[in-house]
């Protein structure tokens, strides 16, 4: 039975860090594609857009399916889609084609996400632990991403995405060969709802609401604000990401490892704090190493509250609890670089960029109220 549960464990962890690579690459694979086929910076936008589409919807399948199909079969056919997709982009250029190779890309991330945090929280002793280095080792992949890409390049731009096809034909391979107990095929009626009267269920997917929505905008805009901003030249903008990835990876060992949370949801409000403090710091920057400095120290603060939220569901994780929480949190990485979009064209892009403090807010906000929460609960 150990043995079981270790191999599950592990299995969660090594196909996360394989997903980093083939997630992270995503930004990188649209760039080439742009400028191999001409595309506009729109569909460029779109194209991504169907990966977060994609996202959204797995998390629903990933939570729906196990109670019809089972959870093994669930794995299998959802997280096929890094494989499948990227293999699409290998062989065609067509419109079409590559619309739905990002929208599977975008299934298999979802899907990755939900069943590795199934295989690694309910086979940890120690959930904050446990969900902290599995976010460490997506982390890693994706600071790895840059190496794997690099690397590939050199035979062309169809090599690229041949490797992450293979990347993706590994946690395919992985998921399908894993042991995986299934709780019996009784269809959706047998699924346990009772996660969606509880307060703190809905209080903690709020939370991963504003750090999706805050991580997202800033990995996604931070590059395009400093050439705007004239802070960071071309060449030195483009390290941002792994300076925001080698924090990510840091903070998450150390929970992990160093210091142990005594008390989650304080250690979320001191991290909604940290937060708040170091992107207004951001914002207010006005040369190179201030502002490397302290995207570094947002990203450490940011790194630890999507793990130790989601370990703080507690006995609520399942499939089902997973399949409504994981997606409504994906989708304020939807709105919210949408609205950095439409208030930077209308006031510049700093103006664009600050309105990120407001999810950042929302983290603290969230983390306090879940805070009170599990106050009255002990009284």
């Amino acid at each position: 039975m150990e043995h079981s549960r270790t191999i599950q464990r592990n299995t969660g962890l090594a196909t996360f860090f394989v997903s980093g690579i083939c997630v992270i690459s995503g930004g990188v694979v649209v760039s080439l594609l742009q400028e191999k086929y001409g595309f506009a910076y729109g569909m460029t936008g779109t194209l991504l857009s169907m990966m977060s589409i994609g996202n959204l919807i797995a998390g629903f399948l990933a939570g729906i399916l196990p109670g019809k199909i089972g959870m093994k079969r669930t794995m299998v056919i959802l997280t096929s889609g890094y494989a499948l997709g990227y293999g699409v982009m290998t062989l065609s250029g067509r419109l079409w084609a590559l619309l739905a190779a990002f929208f599977i890309v975008g299934i298999a991330k979802g899907s990755t996400l939900n069943c590795c945090t199934i295989l690694v929280g309910d086979n940890s002793k120690d959930r904050t632990k446990g969900m902290n280095i599995m976010h460490g080792c997506y982390a890693f992949g994706a600071l790895l991403c840059p190496f794997v890409i690099a690397g590939a390049l050199k035979g062309g731009d169809w090599l690229v995405m041949a490797v992450l096809a293979l990347c993706g034909l590994s946690v395919w391979a992985a998921f399908l060969a894993v042991p995986v107990k299934e709780a019996g095929k009784k269809g959706i009626e047998g699924t346990d709802w009772g996660f969606l009267r509880s307060r703190k269920f809905w209080l903690l997917t709020g939370l991963l609401f504003c750090q999706n929505a805050a991580e997202t905008s800033v990995t996604g805009w931070l590059v395009t604000y400093f050439k705007g901003s004239g802070l960071l030249s071309g060449a030195l903008s483009a390290y941002t990401v792994t300076v925001m990835w080698s924090a990510t990876l840091i903070a998450r060992m150390l929970i992990a490892f160093v210091i142990p949370l005594k008390n989650a949801y304080k250690a979320m409000m001191a991290m909604g704090i940290f937060c708040i403090v170091f992107y207004i710091g951001l914002m207010m920057a006005d040369n190179q190493m201030t502002a490397i400095v302290l995207l570094f120290a947002f990203a450490f603060a940011m790194a630890g509250m999507n793990p130790t939220a989601v370990a703080s569901a507690g006995k609520m994780t399942s499939v089902a609890s997973m399949g409504i929480m994981l997606p409504a949190a994906s989708s304020g990485a939807i709105l919210m670089p949408w609205i950095i979009g439409v208030v930077a064209e209308r006031f510049g892009i700093w103006a664009g960029m600050a309105s990120n403090i407001i999810p950042c807010g929302g983290m603290f906000l969230f983390s306090a109220a879940v805070w009170h929460l599990s106050e009255k609960e002990q009284a």
